[in-house]
């Protein structure tokens, strides 16, 4: 179990709980198509993520209906807080020496049921999994995600939940140093290259959240076996775990995140290291990317 500190009470000044208010849902058929998104771990990164199209582009396929109240959980508050205070933990890191240092800006953390509609990238359903938007700096989550990702995808655990929210603040940290807006454009000049640079920023971004639990661990606060449940949890969203689960064919060419190995030993190499440096994915070999 991870051990955070308590910050005095109380929840992150940069955390949004709009659960409960409603929001967009799903309707026509995009259920078929969401229900394999929300296992790719979509990110939102605004073409750095999700194959190389832009968040708004995908949201915008999805028609939307109504927007019934999502219901809140009380079962659910314990997470609420877990999340908060692994948000401030996670931004205290990259806000130091060690991290980015004083030109860290914090990201916000916003909490939602069923669907959201964002500041930068249009509506989304629940059904695409966590994800960060650049256009407006936030990382947005609905708890749910978090039952599927343990019952669905046998990654349990609280380390396995913070490891999510690390990844997220990783892409907020990319969209800080533009490497986001420099892979966009990579992207659009040659297409070719779309899937292979949307799978070498996921896997920076699960390099960055090893880092972070490399500090987390230094500090005290990461217990036996919590490693584990984030090594499981990054490959639990692997795409090639993905394919299998949804009983298609393995296709490489396809991926947009990495495969299980790949995004597992990405993790482990800035968690083993905690360093910043070991991440440079985009000189890194393809095959030390799985691809």
């Amino acid at each position: 179990m991870v051990k955070f500190r308590n910050s005095g009470g109380g929840l992150s000044r940069n955390l949004e709980d709009r659960r409960g208010r409603g929001g967009m849902v799903a309707g026509g058929g995009a259920v078929g198509i969401i229900g394999l998104l929300i296992t790719l771990f979509l990110n939102a990164q605004g073409g750095g993520g999700g194959g190389g199209i832009d968040i708004t582009d995908i949201f915008s396929q999805i028609q939307t209906g109504g927007s019934p109240s999502g219901t809140v959980d009380p079962a659910d508050e314990p997470l609420v807080e877990e999340m908060s205070q692994a948000l401030d933990d996670i931004q205290s890191f990259w806000a130091t020496d060690a991290g980015r240092g004083a030109s860290y800006q914090d990201a916000k953390l916003v909490l939602f049921t069923n669907g959201v509609s964002t500041g930068g990238c249009g509506n989304a359903p629940s059904s695409v999994g966590p994800f960060y938007c650049p256009g407006d700096s936030q990382v947005y989550i609905d708890l749910a995600f978090f039952k599927e990702l343990a019952r669905r995808f046998g990654a349990p655990g609280d380390f396995a939940r913070v490891y999510v929210l690390a990844h997220e603040i990783g892409h907020h940290v990319q969209n800080l140093d533009g490497t986001n807006q420099a892979v966009r454009e990579l992207q659009q000049s040659d297409p070719s290259r779309q899937n292979e640079l949307s799978v070498r920023m996921e896997l920076q971004a699960d390099c960055f959240a090893g880092v972070w639990g490399s500090s987390a661990q230094e500090r005290g606060l990461i217990e036996p076996g919590d490693l584990e449940e984030g090594l499981g949890a990054a490959a639990a969203v692997g795409d090639d775990r993905i394919q299998e689960q949804a009983g298609a064919d393995v296709e490489p060419e396809s991926w947009t995140h990495g495969s299980s190995d790949a995004r597992r030993r990405w993790f482990r190499a800035g968690f083993d290291s905690g360093d910043l440096a070991r991440c440079d994915t985009f000189t890194a070999d393809p095959a030390d990317l799985g691809l």
